[in-house]
């Protein structure tokens, strides 16, 4: 939420605006821009593709006993007794399926052509191969089959950081259809005073009653972006959570499977002092147990208590109840201040979102008979300092929602003498600049899924707080996964890179819970093939931290970027918390070398490193204002000095691709959302070269090219791409965790992954031709409805 006392500091916007290309000249590397503006794309589908079939209560529990829009009348009875925390999965039809013969794939190879069916036609009528050896066309002749909508839960600390911080995604996904779950740690009650700047000294304080009116803004801000009525009535009970306490259920009634459920703990009321009665005392122990505070219109009456462990148990329970595919999460590592080494967030989201990890590690654990589960964190207060992600239309429609929130009219559409909104943030709705952007704090890599010296593809994403890995054998194997590696504790967001002998290497980050809080830990890891081909991996390799302790700059480091030069010589680079350069190399006695420290200043998200047509390494990370950039003077060598590009401020996150005469640069226009590039050269001293502005569907993320193909996150959330220069980007209705990646598979293929909101992989390939087209997506392996 946006710290409602003055006197806080607040990120301001750094975004300096640079040149804008006008012309779209023709540049050399792995893929030529084209020289004339796309067209636009088609208009998307429409939402829900596949009808999402509404899972029932738990067996055994009984039914909600609340009537629309109006508490429980008897909400404490029967202690124990209630609502469970809301639906489980359907279970679905068995697949139905259909072979395609291997004489098919191969003779539309050898013509170098592919089916003649957009992305977006093609998911209309998405298709499950009866067995994965059937290969990328496959789908084509496959019995149609709906796509599993997934099911979102969200934990976070404040009534608030959803719309702030969560947002677009939160309403791509209930406009779409998917059954949406929100939970509130904390009541959010601040000072209890619920009015504006101008009447903040002759309003009493009243936190039971501010907390009810945040919960008013919020159920009318989901009410809208379900129904487009922020009147629309919910069902609001109480139920027994796993933790000893008792928690407020909402369901929308016009749509019930949005729900919400609100803990009420106590807040810390200030982004960064000292409170030791908060979720940050709590997790470290200095208080023994953080109580409630009870909003004034909850149906839930008795007040509780929860310990640490308790905590965990709740959430445990919840996800445990709601068995949700995807997981939105708060940043819990957001870093610090590097003047005032005060937290760049509030202590409550991190420390919620902590919090919610330890549960997610239990939950991975312990319950066995559950779907497996994709994380996505998201940054907070830093927004703020960021280039705008969003265009302004996105925009718009986010602020429009935090209107609502934040009850500007002050008309009395929810009868509640509280009211029926936050006035703290009616002032200034957007924030601090926050409804301009949405970044994700993990699992931007697009280097993800590569292909192998017998063309086959491997995919890696973290499931389960495992690192998963899917794989085709050959150009048109089988396919298999998930396979869960050993080892837990994984972060979203793996980078892998192929190593001289051919073997793949895949990277990751690693958070660690110990018996002491200070021992909370994040380290760079790594697992090696065992060999060229081989389905099975070494064990995780830590390649340590750069950081001295959490207490000290919170953990906050980066996903890993890594490449192998010329000289086959294995490299990996963070930003660290200090938000410099760090990198180790290994040597040719197979050992790592330490962590060097390689300069830079104010570096923000993910570095990214390629190889070029020599063989040298280019390593770029962006700033509030520009790109940087360090590149080897030959392969083998040292990086050479940190390089300003003159490149204009960048929407995060970037993409880098190697090709023979140089670097090839992808990011975001800011304000925009139209892809751009630039081509980064290592001829005596790291150069750019040829911005232009590609187009696009806007959106926001990370942007994989390979061959002819771009493809990235569009506005509305679901997948676009453009599979030739001067070609019309498409719009595809799959919407999916984290970023797309892409690889050529041989000499004339690309293939593009992307794992949906039920956490299952689904692949589709294009011949590298300006003809091509995109053949229908594939989903890989069963249905997400168990482990």
């Amino acid at each position: 939420m946006p710290d409602p006392h003055p006197g806080v500091p607040s990120p301001t916007a750094a975004a300096l605006p640079g040149p804008r290309a006008t012309a779209r000249p023709t540049l050399p590397g792995p893929r030529h821009p084209a020289t004339t503006q796309p067209g636009p794309g088609p208009a998307a589908a429409g939402p829900g593709v596949g009808t999402a079939v509404l899972p029932g209560p738990r067996p055994g529990a009984r039914p909600d006993s609340g009537t629309a829009g109006q508490p429980d009348p008897d909400p404490d009875a029967r202690p124990g007794a209630g609502a469970r925390l809301g639906p489980h999965p359907a279970r679905r039809d068995r697949h139905r399926h259909r072979l395609v013969k291997v004489v098919v794939f191969c003779a539309a190879t050898a013509a170098g052509s592919m089916l003649v069916l957009r992305g977006n036609e093609a998911l209309a009528a998405l298709g499950s191969p009866a067995s994965p050896d059937a290969g990328p066309l496959a789908a084509a002749a496959a019995t149609p089959e709906s796509p599993d909508p997934g099911r979102v839960l969200q934990i976070v600390a404040h009534p608030d950081d959803d719309l702030y911080f969560m947002n677009p995604d939160l309403r791509y996904s209930i406009t779409a259809g998917h059954p949406v779950t929100s939970v509130y740690l904390t009541s959010g009650e601040a000072d209890g005073i619920n009015a504006g700047a101008a009447k903040k000294a002759s309003t009493a304080p009243n936190k039971p009653a501010y907390a009810e009116a945040r919960q008013n803004g919020i159920r009318a801000a989901y009410a809208r972006m379900a129904t487009g009525d922020r009147r629309s009535a919910w069902k609001r009970t109480v139920i027994p959570t796993d933790g000893g306490g008792r928690a407020e259920l909402d369901v929308l009634v016009a749509r019930p499977e949005v729900n919400l459920v609100w803990l009420q703990m106590r807040e810390a009321g200030n982004v960064y002092a000292d409170r030791p009665d908060s979720l940050h005392g709590l997790w470290d122990g200095r208080v023994e147990r953080l109580e409630s505070v009870l909003a004034s219109g909850t149906p839930v009456r008795q007040p509780y208590t929860y310990t640490k462990e308790q905590v965990v148990r709740t959430l445990l329970g919840i996800l445990e109840r709601y068995r949700p595919t995807t997981v939105r999460l708060q940043d819990p590592t957001p870093g610090r201040h590097a003047d005032t080494r005060r937290y760049t967030d509030h202590q409550d989201h991190m420390y919620g979102a902590r919090f919610a990890q330890a549960a997610l590690a239990a939950y991975a654990k312990d319950v066995k008979d559950r779907p497996h589960f994709a994380v996505q964190n998201y940054l907070g207060y830093l927004n703020g300092s960021l280039p705008s992600s969003l265009d302004p239309v996105e925009a718009g429609e986010k602020l429009d929602i935090l209107d609502t929130y934040a009850w500007l009219d002050q008309s009395d559409h929810c009868g509640s003498e509280a009211g029926c909104g936050d006035l703290k943030v009616a002032d200034h709705p957007a924030g601090n600049n926050w409804t301009q952007s949405i970044n994700y704090a993990r699992g931007t890599s697009t280097s993800w899924l590569t292909s192998d010296r017998e063309h086959g593809l491997w995919a890696f994403k973290v499931l389960d707080g495992q690192v998963a890995v899917w794989h085709r054998a050959g150009l048109i194997g089988a396919w298999s996964g998930p396979r869960l590696l050993p080892g837990t504790g994984m972060d979203p967001g793996i980078s892998t890179t192929t190593l001289p002998d051919g073997r793949i290497a895949a990277f990751g980050t690693r958070t660690s819970f110990r018996a002491r809080p200070a021992d909370y830990t994040r380290e760079v890891v790594l697992a090696v093939q065992r060999a060229p081909g081989s389905e099975e991996f070494g064990p995780w390799e830590s390649l340590g931290t750069p950081e001295t302790a959490d207490e000290e700059w919170t953990s906050d480091i980066s996903a890993p970027a890594v490449s192998v030069d010329g000289a086959g010589q294995p490299a990996v680079y963070v930003r660290d918390g200090a938000h410099t350069l760090r990198g180790r190399v290994r040597a040719a006695d197979g050992g790592w070398g330490p962590w060097l420290r390689l300069g830079g200043s104010g570096l923000t998200g993910n570095p990214v490193t390629a190889v070029d047509g020599a063989g040298r390494r280019v390593v770029l990370a962006g700033t509030a204002r520009t790109v940087v950039g360090w590149a080897q003077p030959r392969p083998g060598a040292p990086l050479g000095p940190v390089t300003g590009t003159g490149l204009p401020d960048t929407a995060l996150p970037l993409t880098a691709q190697g090709g023979p005469t140089g670097v090839r640069l992808w990011f975001r226009k800011p304000g925009s959302g139209n892809v751009r590039t630039a081509l980064v050269t290592a001829d005596g001293g790291l150069r750019v070269s040829g911005l232009t502005d590609l187009g696009g569907l806007s959106g926001f993320g990370a942007v994989t090219a390979s061959g002819h193909l771009l493809a990235g996150r569009a506005a509305g959330g679901q997948l676009g791409s453009e599979v030739g220069p001067g070609r019309p980007w498409e719009r595809s209705p799959l919407m999916f965790v984290g970023s797309p990646s892409s690889t050529t598979t041989g000499r004339n293929m690309v293939s593009l992954a992307v794992v949906g909101l039920d956490a299952r992989l689904y692949v589709t390939s294009s011949a590298d031709a300006p003809d091509a087209y995109l053949a229908p997506w594939q989903p890989v392996g069963p249905r997400n409805a168990g482990p």
